[in-house]
């Protein structure tokens, strides 16, 4: 590894950066380096049960819709392992085509080993930039020799993804909460307890109610689910409604006026952060079933915010007080263990310090995202894969826009696009016309 200049640093291997060394790596003109502070690539293995599966199709691997050719697509990862008239099999007898989380992470995984432009135990400390030669020093540490070096890059590309979101009335007790990140470390620990309380309306806390409800019943523990939501929410995957995460839904949001893209926000919530229908039903399914022999103690409860926690540091126990928030009335649940399937949020990473005024603000503090999916003033020299949908941001977290998203960086670096880039996907429009000619035109496409 030499110290460069190398034309992308990325910053972070998850599957977005992951795709994107992917797609750099045969391209003759790029000399790209990504680098990882983990030892080895793994996707949320905290949440890898047996049993989960992905919120989108297994085309939306790290380089299909960019290059259906290119070597390191999901099809070849099954041929060259011999699996694939096996998965073939299995496609025969579902009703869509939301791969097991596991197989996709030893899919991630294989890529990640066979490509020479990944480095891992390299913790980023600090990127700063140099004006005098026009190059950004990405300094890191090698975690395994405990050695620094500085490296040099026109550009940088960050991929450092989300970290667990704590809700305000737990954040004292952070290190005695689970996150569902972090569930399959404790899972076999939290059965040992006698009552276990989940908070959280997402896919991660419906698979970790699922999961423990299979057991409740040979481990005896009482289990709660409480849910902020006033039902829980299916993801909304009908084809007309994705149309929200193509490109020219993109183009649309970042024309509108800024109040108006807030609230669109709010309205996104059961595009990105609700379950897989199919789930929802299961745990109907499970729940009816372990009511034939006898009712479990479990408890589902939805319009419920968690607004007060504390422990008992004798016994380890959580005194939490709940607000049923359409009665507006409080009340109180003692627990053994406490579950966060709180989801994420985007933490401005530490080593971006020295870059803040390169980089553009919006008025709450949080990281503009241009359409480019540049963060930089210049609107070329910084990009963001993974951060969260507000005003100023829209990058949606559906692995289904990696590959467009890396298509349109590997173009901003090149000058010119690389891999084909659709202008348009959509089979809706979404802005008014610009003439009644262009209406009738579109009324009748």
């Amino acid at each position: 590894m030499t110290n460069g200049p190398y034309d992308v640093i990325g910053v972070g291997i998850g599957p977005f950066n992951l795709g994107l060394a992917c797609l750099t790596q045969p391209i003759r003109d790029l000399d790209c380096l990504f680098l990882e502070s983990r030892d080895q690539f793994n996707w949320h293995d905290g949440t890898l049960l047996e049993t989960a599966t992905l919120q989108t199709p297994f085309l939306c691997d790290l380089v299909t819709l960019a290059d259906p050719t290119n070597e390191f697509s999901f099809l070849n990862y099954l041929k060259q392992t011999g699996r694939i008239y096996a998965f073939y099999a299995v496609l025969l007898d579902t009703d869509n085509f939301f791969v097991l989380r596991n197989e996709f992470n030893r899919y991630y995984r294989w890529a990640a080993g066979r490509l020479d432009n990944v480095v891992f135990n390299r913790d980023v400390e600090e990127i700063d930039y140099d004006e005098a030669s026009g190059l950004y020093r990405v300094t890191c540490l090698n975690t395994k020799m405990d050695q620094r070096k500085t490296l040099l890059a026109r550009r940088v590309v960050l991929g450092s993804g989300m970290v667990p979101n704590v809700p305000e009335a737990c954040e004292p007790y952070r290190d005695g909460v689970v996150h569902t990140a972090d569930y399959m470390r404790h899972r076999e620990a939290l059965r040992s307890k006698a009552s276990i309380t989940i908070v959280g309306s997402g896919q991660s806390a419906a698979e970790v109610y699922y999961d423990l409800l299979g057991d409740i019943d040979r481990h005896g523990y009482r289990l709660n689910w409480l849910t902020r939501s006033s039902r829980l929410v299916p993801r909304e995957l009908t084809k007309l409604t994705l149309q929200m995460t193509t490109p020219d839904y993109a183009d649309y949001f970042y024309a509108l006026p800024r109040p108006k893209r807030a609230a669109l926000v709010e309205e996104m919530k059961a595009i990105f952060q609700g379950i897989n229908p199919c789930l929802i039903n299961d745990i109907y399914d499970l729940r009816y079933r372990k009511r034939l022999n006898g009712d479990v103690d479990t408890m589902l409860m939805s319009n419920t915010e968690i607004i007060g926690c504390t422990r008992d540091e004798a016994t380890g126990r959580f005194q939490m007080t709940f607000l049923q928030t359409e009665e507006e009335k409080p009340f109180a649940l003692e627990s053994e263990a406490l579950i966060l399937g709180t989801g994420y949020r985007f933490k401005v990473p530490g080593y971006l310090a020295p870059l803040a005024d390169r980089i553009n603000w919006s008025d709450n503090g949080r990281i503009a995202v241009a359409r480019n999916g540049s963060i930089d003033r210049n609107g070329g020299e910084i990009f963001i894969q993974n951060a969260e949908i507000h005003a100023d941001g829209y990058l949606p977290p559906d692995l289904g826009q990696s590959c467009y998203r890396n298509s349109v960086i590997i173009r901003e670096v090149l000058g010119k696009p690389y891999y084909p880039i659709e202008q348009s996907t959509a089979f809706q429009r979404f802005s008014a016309p610009e003439s009644s000619t262009d209406a009738a035109f579109s009324a009748g496409a």
